[in-house]
Order: structure tokens, then C-alpha cells, then sequence
């Protein structure tokens, strides 16, 4: 199995099972010199992690990690980093009951199909536990990224039909205030009883990370096949459970005119601004020094804890019974993947930027 890389200069190589002895990341192209914060990784693993609130899985890990190379006394050596995480709480007997059967909307038929063999044991390679490795990436990720002056601040921005009114007003500050990491606690209310409701029911439900990138400088990009937004969309695409990526406008600059659209430019502190931000803080696929943002689109979870028709490995009709431990809604442990995610493109883009001096 190919394609466990991400990134260019930045890059990083993924690996371990769902129930495996463990996951972990190998981190190559790191530069040295930088301080590596282990609270930070702890802190944003402490995010992802399962188990952690009343509507989330209730598998429990607790993410310990190794630092296995490419430190020295906390300082990056500038050679791979490879970091190790043990798991620690798998029921693999949870699934045991779709051994041979193809439970609906997840990658068993895809992944048989494809490999002529799967690891049912929680999805394999395929789960979303995979994630966890590019969380400890992207925490160092953003650590040198914070220290060049640059922020990413995502938040659950809708859980179903419930929205977040007015996100141009919001506190940051406010984002962990609550178990679904939206930062306004009325919304926030609403969205938790929403979850809890849907759990009740055996059912899951979706929802929406919008993701705010503030202090990237302008020049990250390239104008064809590298466009900076291009690069994100497939980060944010390759995240489980993920249907829809929009920056800036996204779908409603259908509706608009280009007289509606276009974005002024204007000097403010002698800077270059624009009045408005329909671009989303890209222009031609290159960054134009404007906050970065964009929406992240979350399906409900697969796995329901509802009898579902099937098929089997033989082809036969079959019923698939929702057991184990599940989300009934991702979105809450995905904002700290889609910050993880972000700092991971956006550091390999400065590394790429000649401009750029590390």
C-alpha cells in the first residue's frame, strides 16, 4: 500500500492500524534549530483524543508518545523525527461480527476490492484513528509556524441544520469553552443537545469546521497545479469523513455578481488590504497576505447503532448490526485534524517559497 506521504520539503509518512500495537509519524524535512513543545503535541492529541466528553466514542486512549528520533535536549536536529504512539484500549472482539460483511458507507468493500484483504478490526489503516499521527505532525507544524508569526484557529461552525449566526464577531478564546468546540456557547448548547438527541436515537450526525488562517504572508502558492487553496482542499479531503472543502465565497459566489465579488484593494498602516475578503485571502492560487479561511463539510459517521442491509464478502445478502464504540458526531475531535492539517500545508509552502528564509 502506497500514497502514506504528505507534503513536499514538510513531509510526512503515517503508519499503525486502528488496532494495531500502535500508530505513529515519521517527519522528514523538518528544519533544525526549532523547540519542540511536547505540551503542545500532548495539548492537541488531548483534543482528538477519544473518549474525552459525552458525545464523542468512548474508546479510551490516552496518548502517550515517544519521541523515538530527530531530537536533541527538545531541539529539532534536522533529521526525520519519528514519534510513536502505543494503543492501549482496543476491543478488536467489537468487530468480529462484520469479519466477512461490508458495513454501509465505510471503506470495507473498497479496501477488499482494491487489497484482496482488510483489517475489519475497526477499519484498519482506513480508520480515523490514523489521524492522531498527523496530529503530533502538525502540532510541531504549528509550533514553528507561531513562531514566524502565523495562527490557525478552527471551530465547529454547524452541527446539522444549527449554524453559527455571526462568525465575523467571534472569540477564539472561547473555541474549548465547550465539548463541541464552538465558540459561542449559546449556539454551542443548542449543537450538544442536538447530539445527544441523535445519539439517543442510535443515529449519527454532521456537520461543519471552518478553519482561519491569520498572518500568512503574501506569496504562498503558485499559479497552475500548485495553487495554495488546491493544496488545502486536498489536506482537508483527505481527512476522514470529509465530503466538501470551500474557501472565501465557496458555493454562494454562484449567486453573486462579479460587481458583488470583486475584492477592492486599499492602503491601511501602509499595508495592502482588500475591503472585503469574497477570495478568502487567495488570489490566483497565491496568498495575498488577507486571513486565510474556509469550510470543512463532515458526513454523519457511518457506523449507527441501527441493523442496516448489506452484502458479505460472498455476495449475499446480509444484515449489519451497529455495535462498538462511535461517534455520533466527528466534527467536535476533527478541529484539532483540520488545524493539524492546515499548519502542515501551510509550513510546506513556506519551505517551498524561495522568498522565504528559514
Amino acid at each position: 500500500m502506497a500514497a502514506n506521504t504528505f507534503g513536499e520539503i514538510f513531509r510526512i509518512t503515517t503508519y499503525g492500524e486502528s488496532h494495531g500495537k500502535g500508530i505513529g509519524v515519521v517527519i522528514d524535512g523538518c528544519p533544525s534549530g526549532f523547540d519542540i513543545d511536547l505540551d503542545a503535541i500532548h495539548y492537541q492529541l488531548q483534543r482528538r483524543k477519544p473518549g474525552q466528553s459525552a458525545i464523542t466514542t468512548q474508546r479510551r486512549e490516552e496518548e502517550a508518545f515517544e519521541v523515538l528520533s530527530g531530537v536533541f535536549e527538545g531541539i529539532t536536529t534536522g533529521t526525520p523525527i519519528s514519534i510513536l504512539i502505543r494503543n492501549t484500549d482496543q476491543k478488536s472482539k467489537d468487530y468480529s461480527h462484520i469479519a466477512t460483511k461490508y458495513r454501509p458507507s465505510h471503506a470495507d468493500y473498497t479496501y477488499a476490492k482494491k487489497y484482496g484483504i482488510r483489517d475489519y478490526r475497526g477499519g484498519g489503516r482506513s480508520s480515523a484513528r490514523e489521524t492522531a499521527a498527523r496530529v503530533i505532525a502538525g502540532a510541531i507544524a504549528q509550533g514553528i509556524l507561531k513562531s514566524k508569526g502565523i495562527t490557525i484557529q478552527s471551530f465547529v461552525s454547524a452541527v446539522g441544520d444549527i449554524q453559527m449566526t455571526d462568525i465575523k464577531k467571534l472569540d477564539y478564546k472561547l473555541i474549548d469553552d465547550n465539548i463541541v468546540r464552538c465558540p459561542d456557547n449559546y449556539t454551542a448548547e443548542r449543537m450538544i443537545e442536538k447530539i445527544k438527541d441523535i445519539k439517543k436515537q442510535g443515529d449519527t450526525i454532521g456537520g461543519i469546521v471552518t478553519c482561519h488562517i491569520i498572518g500568512c504572508p503574501v506569496g504562498l502558492g503558485a499559479p497552475v497545479f500548485d495553487k495554495l487553496h488546491a493544496d488545502l482542499g486536498k489536506a482537508m479531503l483527505s481527512i476522514n469523513a470529509v465530503k466538501g472543502f470551500e474557501y472565501g465565497s465557496g458555493f454562494d459566489a454562484a449567486k453573486m455578481l462579479g460587481s458583488e465579488h470583486n475584492d477592492a484593494f486599499t492602503i491601511k498602516d501602509d499595508e495592502v488590504i482588500t475591503e472585503s475578503n469574497h477570495a478568502g485571502g487567495i488570489l490566483g492560487g497565491i496568498s495575498n497576505g488577507m486571513p486565510i479561511n474556509f469550510n470543512v463539510a463532515f458526513k454523519p459517521v457511518a457506523t449507527i447503532m441501527r441493523d442496516q442491509k448489506s452484502i458479505n464478502d460472498q455476495n449475499e445478502a446480509v444484515t449489519v448490526s451497529g455495535k462498538g464504540r462511535h461517534d455520533p458526531c466527528v466534527v467536535p475531535r476533527a478541529v484539532p485534524i483540520v488545524d493539524a492539517m492546515t499548519a502542515l500545508v501551510i509550513l510546506d509552502h513556506m519551505l517551498r517559497n524561495e522568498v522565504v528564509r528559514f
